[in-house]
């Protein structure tokens, strides 16, 4: 659990090279902290950890020989998951100080924060949640050293033996190959780390605990419930306060609460992880599969559809049964046969390339299906739309040529980039995820399928972040994470390269010279999950959807009911002209209906009284109160036909306008 630098030869200088290539000059060993005080007092101050030879290291970590270091402060990402990390112990420290028989299991980082698992007696309540913190910032306010000891395994055992922290034991059990172990005493409490830890509470001051909730030792709903304590720590208290502020907000735009104030779907016990639309989210989730259809086909893809269920032979020969059977859903037939629910549409597609002979002048056949899936997810980890166990993909397989390899995988690039900007996205981080170790194939295919996503990345200057392991089993991907408006961060679409499923399936093309050869398959998902990136677009919007995509696009408001007959006939108007319209006649003030449309977010509100009436006009107003003015009818079908075109179909349309525009201005003469 800790490894130290092999000493350099007796007598010799030890050479420090700083990140600005400067160079610090020893003559003997020293720490991480002596050579932060060297650079200078200010920095020394603000050392949590430091880098050594591109290694984290506590700042009591010894130099020995020459190497590269960088000093870690609460400003760098790494250093700030220091502090949080060390904060996940204090939380161990107040817990034994103020509940002695409490026993500790884990305190990871992550995202945003820490969560420690505690085995008591009995579950933790607001109130205790609040004396946890309180004892925590006590202990803060001491500012005591942190400090680490490297013990022999036996020892580290008699350690965790007399106090009874049976967890660690099982921990270290888990551990043979590993004969020494690093712990890190806060005063009286010891825990057990590969660290590194900030040596000093001092650092820890800009922490928050969240919540409470269950948790499963090692994972696994059949073992013992434990109590998790979340948190989050942040490197100032003005980072912090931010942080909580986006938590409030969040909350705010929760979209299980949106779902309801909205009337757009909701989920119940008789189908766990399967969501029932209403008529509002209905129109939403079409108008999605709607856009998606149309750049797809204007992207060359052409629309497909497979079976929901599949022989078992299927997926053994696709290996989903070796490497995702418990995520599946399976039933046997009287004859035998064992069926299972597709949790992916992979093979479904194969099946349909392999239907026919295939020349490479059909290549690249890019095929595209809004498949229904079914996951087997842990009832706990079920979250409204964002993890469902039922749910539909507008997934996607290119079969294509090895030379035609590298084209694709730009176009589904840059077709994902613009499609996620069209939707108000515009931060958006790329992760290539390489070769896991449960694989197929061998490692010259996996060479060339991480070469042509990384060529991809490259030749269009995009930034990306490295997950070595990370990849399927069946090829490397990529995934993209979009960036919110409250600065929180989704995984949504995939696109990943796949030579294996073409082999395993033995599925071919006649090639230009009459072989036949493998295609290449690429699997391609843009919004992922329909229902996660509904979910996700509540929560980005905080409800207020973009007029196109909007479950109501217009009102229809009648003041007196005896403007109900017209504001009806407007609706049904609307209605025919394409926009989804509602008339909102009740016997209610005009004020109360302006106020409770606005509350369901509805983009245009029409409002109908005599003047409208007597001259077949209608007042226009936004959803933010500003007020268009009165239009005729058709006027104001025009104008809210123009402004609830979804984003591509504008595009189309200004690309329309520019064609017109050349056919009918005469060409410059040539000389």
């Amino acid at each position: 659990m800790s490894r130290a630098q092999p000493p350099g030869p007796a007598g010799s200088p030890i050479i420090v090279t700083l990140p600005d290539g400067r160079q610090l000059s020893f003559s003997g060993p020293v720490t991480v902290a002596d050579a932060a005080r060297a650079i200078g007092p200010g920095l020394a101050r603000n050392a949590v950890a430091g880098k050594l030879d591109g290694r984290l290291v506590d700042t009591c970590e010894p130099i020995t020989r020459d190497a590269e270091l960088r000093i870690l402060t609460p400003n760098d990402d790494e250093g700030l998951e220091v502090i949080r990390h060390s904060c996940a112990h204090l939380v161990g420290h107040a817990v034994k100080q103020l509940y002695p028989t409490a026993r500790m299991v884990i305190g990871p980082v992550i995202a945003d924060g820490f969560y420690y698992d505690i085995a008591w007696e009995r579950p933790f309540t607001p109130a205790d949640l609040a004396a946890i913190e309180a004892r925590m910032q006590m202990l803060i306010a001491k500012e005591y050293a942190v400090v680490k000891r490297v013990l022999p395994r036996a020892k580290a055992i008699r350690v965790f033996s007399q106090r009874g922290e049976d967890y660690k034991l099982r921990l270290i059990e888990d551990m043979p190959e590993v004969q020494q172990m690093a712990l890190y005493f806060h005063e009286e409490y010891v825990d057990m780390c590969r660290g590194p830890h900030v040596p000093n509470t001092r650092f820890l001051k800009a922490f928050k605990l969240t919540k409470l909730a269950g948790a499963y030792w090692r994972g696994d709903a059949g073992n013992e419930q434990l109590q998790r304590i979340y948190g989050t720590a942040w490197a100032d208290k003005k980072q912090l306060d931010a942080y909580l502020l986006r938590l409030e907000e969040a909350e705010k735009r929760d979209h299980r609460k949106l779902g309801r104030e909205l009337d757009l779907f909701h989920l119940q016990d008789d189908a766990p992880g399967a969501v029932f639309w209403h008529p509002r989210g209905w129109a939403v989730f079409q108008e999605l599969i709607g856009y998606m259809r149309r750049r797809q086909r204007d992207a060359g893809y052409v629309e497909v559809n497979s079976p929901d269920v599949m022989d078992r032979s299927l997926w053994e020969i696709s290996g989903h049964w070796q490497n995702y059977r418990d995520h599946m859903f399976t039933t046997a037939t009287e004859d035998g046969r064992a069926l299972a629910l597709k949790p992916m549409n992979c093979p479904g597609s194969v099946l349909l390339y392999r239907h026919g002979l295939k020349s490479y002048r059909d290549l690249p056949l890019r095929m595209g299906e809004f498949g229904k899936v079914h996951r087997y997810e842990p009832s706990g980890s079920l979250h409204g739309l964002l993890r469902v166990r039922h749910f539909t993909q507008d997934d996607a397989h290119i079969y294509c040529t090895p030379q035609q390899m590298d084209g694709e995988c730009r176009e589904v690039v840059a077709l994902v980039l613009d499609i996620y900007r069209q939707f108000g996205f515009e931060d958006i981080r790329i992760k290539l995820s390489t070769r896991p170790a449960n694989r197929m194939g061998d490692d010259a295919t996996w060479d060339l399928l991480e070469g042509a996503l990384l060529r991809a990345l490259q030749g269009m200057a995009l930034p990306y972040q490295l997950n070595p392991g990370e990849g399927a089993f069946y090829g490397p991907k990529l995934e993209f994470v979009l960036r919110d408006a409250i600065g929180r961060d989704w995984q949504c679409g995939t696109l990943q390269v796949d030579m294996n499923l073409p082999e395993r399936f033995g599925i071919e093309y006649v090639a230009e010279d009459g072989q036949r050869r493998r295609p290449v398959m690429l699997h391609r998902a843009l919004f992922g999950s329909l229902e996660r990136f509904t979910g996700i677009l509540l929560e980005h919007h905080a409800g207020r959807l973009p007029a196109w995509l909007a479950p109501v696009q217009v009102a229809v408001l009648s003041i007196t009911e005896a403007h109900a007959p017209y504001a009806q006939d407007v609706a049904l108007a609307l209605r025919h002209a394409g926009l989804r319209a509602e008339a909102d006649v009740r016997n209610e003030k005009i004020g109360y209906k302006i106020r409770e449309q606005t509350l369901q977010r509805t983009p245009f509100l029409l409002v109908a009284g005599d003047l409208e009436t007597d001259n077949g006009s209608v007042a226009v107003r936004l959803r933010d109160g500003q007020d268009v003015g009165t239009l005729k009818l058709a006027d104001a079908i025009a104008f809210l036909l123009e402004r609830t075109l979804a984003p591509d179909q504008s595009v189309r349309r200004t690309q329309q306008a520019e064609h017109l525009l050349r056919m009918a201005v005469p060409a410059a003469p040539t000389t």
